[in-house]
């Protein structure tokens, strides 16, 4: 039997490469509609690919520190006769701590890529190397607070729905456990309910990243930044990109987690 912590390691990288490369193109139009400069300008349906490169690199490593830290918080907190709000606090808190540790990788990631997304003639090397020089190492970590804000809540929606979804839909059925194609449309639904209700947050982070090191935006403060957005462009600003988002993040949980329920279970029968 492979050892539980690179289990989970293993299913977390092969479920995130899989979705952010192949879902790139919806992820760089909805930097770009968040994008103070407006879409047009910060490139349109132009250059899509841009900044590739680094999320391909990052969202192994990301997704697979998340899922470990997910599953080891999980198991060490979950009793097999636990209530369901004992249950539902436990999926909280391993989802909250997944986050915490995975945006130590994701951030930097991030970083570089959105800047990629919406520069033109970008050079995703160039670029970390600009960052490097003008903001330091700190500068990798603009938007750390935001991304961490932004990314608590969601998986606070997303991972204790499709664990009580696939629970619901194994009993329905008369299994212990759901199918992995039952449990990808799982993760299609408390994706796409969790990317809709935090948008707002990804727009505030989207902006934080993308500031000039003058704006007021770098200081990476979430409440003036959302109240700017929504002085200048109301409630359409701050849903900004919800469409792309939804149909990114939906897709993306029905794979991202359909795979690493599957990838998870090919292992565990090594």
């Amino acid at each position: 039997m492979v050892n539980e912590w690179m289990t989970a390691l293993a299913s977390g990288a092969v479920a995130g490469f899989c979705v952010d490369v192949t879902l790139f193109p919806v992820d760089t139009v909805k930097t770009r509609l968040q994008s103070s400069q407006g879409f047009i300008k910060a490139g349109g349906f132009k250059r899509i690919y841009s900044g590739i490169g680094p999320a391909a690199l990052g969202s192994a490593p990301g997704a697979a520190v998340f899922f470990t830290a997910y599953d080891t918080t999980r198991n060490l907190l979950k009793k097999p006769d636990g209530s369901f709000g004992h249950n539902l606090a436990v999926d909280m808190t391993a989802a909250s701590v997944g986050e915490v540790v995975a945006c130590l990788i994701r951030v930097p990631v991030e970083v570089i890529k959105q800047r990629s997304q919406v520069t033109k003639n970008a050079n995703s090397f160039r670029i970390f190397l600009s960052c490097i020089r003008t903001e330091g190492v700190r500068g990798m970590y603009r938007g750390y607070r935001s991304t961490v804000v932004r990314e608590i809540p969601f998986s606070l929606i997303q991972f204790p729905l499709w664990e009580f979804l696939k629970v619901s839909v194994a009993k329905s059925r008369g299994k212990d456990t759901p199918d992995a194609i039952e449990s990808a449309f799982c993760g299609f639904f408390s994706g796409g309910i969790a990317a809709a209700v935090t948008t707002p947050l990804d727009v505030a982070k989207t902006r934080i990243i993308l500031a000039q090191t003058h704006d007021s935006a770098a200081a990476g403060n979430i409440l003036p930044v959302l109240k700017e957005v929504w002085s200048t462009g109301g409630a359409r600003a701050l849903f900004a990109g919800i469409l792309p988002r939804v149909v990114w993040i939906s897709v993306g949980g029905f794979v991202f987690l359909g795979m690493y329920d599957t990838t998870k279970s090919l292992l565990n029968g090594l």
